[in-house]
């Protein structure tokens, strides 16, 4: 009995020990459909490959600028590497709390040798961004509304035609992109929008516009809450990532319909925190060199609709990895999806976000 025990006791601190030199990485992203895609295509292989890494996800990117703040004042970082949209990542590199990374020595090459700064190109918006897809702010909406005679919107500013298709409306609980639609269904011609939303007249202009549906909406903070509230029939129309609506449509066979017109072109990718100590940023720097390769970013577009950010990704995109269909025509800047798009100004934003964010927190308590 005494043997036994003393086996079963080394046993337990071998296990202890195994467990200690587990290397944990909390990664932070939006959760949902999205998410998933990034664990498909990036963690589960690369902890298959490496099973000393524990991935932890935290699915806080929507507030990840505030909270980076709130650590970085504490002293405590305890994210290791963080989704977040490019205008974020410029904010976030401009305050010093995210790190600069260099391309050529922090990413991949291509295989065929082409440097990863050439093959992300114009998409390394930032010092510190690291790039992983194009993605596109869209509506969708239920293609069963009896209410609408047969009907169906086929334009942006058929959101704000509350006669024609009433309902509820969800639209994301922040400025950006409902400002920039207010505006354009105001008359404002396209490539004005910012010089007007530059100004307290059009700030007034855009939230006078969004006064008359605001009754009417459901406000969703996390990309996944309109698909799940036009599952649900809470809302006929809304705002999400185009993503999240395929994976509605395709996925669930949800009676929904993309509405592409003034679809937003976005970017979205990884930040890591400043400052991490060295043992973490180790880890992090080889999980990256991984992730944003030329095969992993193409075998995200195998999970959810988005384009891969890097130019030798594209040829490889193919099929959706369980549906076995063709994946390019469901992509944001497939030329029939793309015929009028509205291009983001991520340098504008990260100038007036948190301005514009206490004006529309003000305008939604009204």
């Amino acid at each position: 009995m005494k043997l036994k025990t003393v086996i079963l006791a080394g046993t337990a601190l071998a296990f202890a020990g195994s467990a200690a030199l587990a290397k944990d990485l909390t990664l932070v992203s939006w959760g949902g459909a999205y998410q998933s895609s990034q664990k498909n295509a990036y963690t589960d292989p690369y902890t298959a490959a490496n099973p000393d890494v524990n991935v932890i996800w935290d699915e806080s990117s929507a507030e990840a600028v505030a909270k980076l703040r709130a650590m970085n004042e504490a002293g405590n970082v305890t994210w290791d590497l963080v989704d977040v949209v490019a205008s974020d990542a410029i904010r976030l590199c401009d305050e010093g709390l995210a790190m600069e990374i260099n391309p050529d020595t922090d990413l991949a090459a291509a295989p065929d040798g082409t440097p990863a700064s050439e093959d992300f190109g114009d998409l390394l918006v930032s010092e510190c961004f690291i790039p992983q897809i194009v993605y596109s702010t869209t509506f969708g909406y239920r293609s069963d509304i009896d209410a609408w005679g047969g009907k169906e919107p086929t334009e942006i500013c058929d959101i704000f035609d509350l006669e024609t298709f009433p309902g509820k409306r969800s639209l994301e609980k922040r400025p950006i992109n409902n400002m920039e639609w207010a505006l354009l269904c105001d008359g404002v011609p396209k490539e004005d929008v910012y010089t007007v939303l530059e100004t307290e007249e059009g700030q007034d202009q855009a939230f006078k516009k969004l006064d008359s549906i605001k009754d009417n909406v459901v406000w969703w903070s996390a990309g996944a809450e309109t698909p799940q509230l036009l599952a649900d029939k809470e809302v006929v129309i809304g705002s999400t990532y185009n993503g999240r609506l395929f994976a509605l449509i395709e996925e669930q066979k949800q009676p929904v319909k993309m509405l592409w017109d003034a679809q937003v072109f976005d970017l979205d990718g990884w930040i890591i925190p400043a400052g991490l100590p060295e043992d973490r940023l180790a880890e992090v720097k080889k999980l990256v060199m991984y992730a944003t390769d030329t095969q992993r970013l193409a075998d995200q577009a195998k999970y959810i609709s988005y384009g891969p950010a890097r130019k030798s990704s594209a040829p490889l995109v193919g099929k959706h990895a369980s549906l076995g269909i063709d994946m390019a025509p469901h992509m944001p800047t497939d030329p029939n999806n793309a015929k009028n798009t509205f291009l983001y100004n991520y340098e504008w934003w990260a100038d007036y976000r948190d301005d514009i964010d206490a004006k529309f927190q003000a305008w939604l308590a009204q």
